[in-house]
């Protein structure tokens, strides 16, 4: 097999050793594997700074549960995630407000589409973040809309939206926040209640760095009681899936275990890097480099520097070369990294990604092979 890394969104680079805890092989029903689950849960509510006071490592399940929010592990991607929460928590005399500036935003759309929820979409450019006085405009004037959905790090530019300013209208307005935070959360430091952000969705493999095959839904445990019976869904039904986890770490269904314990494996070598700081701080050098030197050979952002994301970055093709996506990425690749095509529709784009195992050696060797491509393209 092909060895290259990701320089993607996710699924993304991960270590050796988190991929070998998948050589494992769990049974569902065992207490040692429930308590994975359990000790997951613990450490989430820690990373989202709502975490009872107790040391996660002394919690029993009981303190677990009783915070003021709780944590649901969801089978499937991050998507099964979001469409967990929004048709489980939106119910038929609620309307939802959709803040959309890309794909994923979007697709929230055609979730509550599927669901014949009642709802309403605030449009912006995807090189523009949502305005919160737009927001407040809009929820004082629909006094329906009960809850309000965006995405914080829209991965279709690498745009990093301010949800904390949304927030804080969304709260006034008295609504219920939920922000799908797939590549920013472990990322990004995100402190959720003082954010008043009710719900977050995110998933396995992106800033924690494991692998794809389930999400994880950081929730209110109020407003989680109260979606009871609201689901249009029995797989995704997320009060159901929490009211069976909560008692000591089963999953409802069938789980995807080898992905668990990936996963455990993974939070422990977060904690070693020294958690979100240190890991934001990676990101962070790796984003600030690679536009650096982007630009050295005359590529360019989509997004300005007041909202680009750590992420990953969308670039406009270089004006002084003309060369296919395709055959950059197959260049690349056979050099052993591979990066995304563009998303946005306006402008030929493509997409470098910099979160998982990735270092500065990895960026500065990606814009050498880029250079080559590009010198080797300029000579045809």
């Amino acid at each position: 097999m092909s060895n290259y890394k990701l320089l993607t969104p996710g699924p993304l680079t991960t270590t050796d050793t988190v991929k070998q805890q998948m050589l494992f092989d769990h049974c569902t029903w065992d207490d040692d594997y429930k308590k994975i689950t359990q000790d997951i849960r613990r450490e989430l509510l820690a990373l989202a700074h709502v975490s009872p006071e107790e040391e996660p490592d002394q919690l029993s399940a009981e303190s677990l549960e009783s915070g003021e929010y709780t944590v649901v592990l969801m089978q499937g991607s991050g998507t099964f995630g979001v469409e967990s929460v929004i048709t489980s928590v939106v119910g038929e005399e609620d309307k939802l407000l959709i803040l959309a500036n890309g794909a994923y935003g979007e697709r929230m759309g055609d979730i509550a589409r599927h669901a014949k929820i009642d709802h309403e979409i605030y449009n912006e450019h995807y090189s523009q973040v949502p305005d919160a006085d737009v927001v407040e405009e809009i929820l004082k004037k629909d006094q329906k809309i009960t809850h309000v959905a965006m995405v914080h790090s829209e991965t279709t530019s690498g745009i990093l939206n301010d949800i904390e300013a949304i927030g804080k209208v969304v709260k006034e307005q008295g609504k219920v926040f939920i922000v799908d935070v797939m590549s920013s959360f472990g990322g990004v430091d995100i402190p959720v209640k003082e954010w008043g952000i009710d719900f977050i969705i995110s998933s396995a493999n992106k800033c924690i760095q494991g692998v794809p095959g389930f999400s994880f839904i950081i929730a209110r445990k109020d407003l989680l009681l109260e979606s009871k019976g609201k689901a249009r869904s029995l797989s995704l039904d997320l009060y159901d899936q929490w009211k069976t986890m909560s008692i000591d770490g089963k999953w409802r269904f069938t789980s995807p275990t080898h992905v668990v314990l990936a996963f455990a494996q993974a939070l422990k070598e977060m904690r070693e890097e020294g958690g979100i700081e240190a890991r934001n701080r990676r990101y962070t050098e790796n984003n600030q480099l690679l536009i650096k030197k982007m630009a050295e050979l005359g590529i360019y952002p989509y997004i300005g520097d007041a909202h680009q994301g750590p992420i990953i970055t969308t670039f406009y093709y270089p004006e002084q070369v003309s060369f296919k996506f395709e055959d950059m990425y197959a260049y690349i690749k056979e050099r052993g990294y591979a990066i995304y095509p563009g998303k946005v529709t306006e402008a030929e784009t493509f997409r470098i990604g910099n979160i998982g195992e990735i270092y500065k050696e990895d960026i500065e060797r990606l814009c050498e092979i880029t250079k080559e491509f590009l010198e080797e393209c300029s000579h045809e």
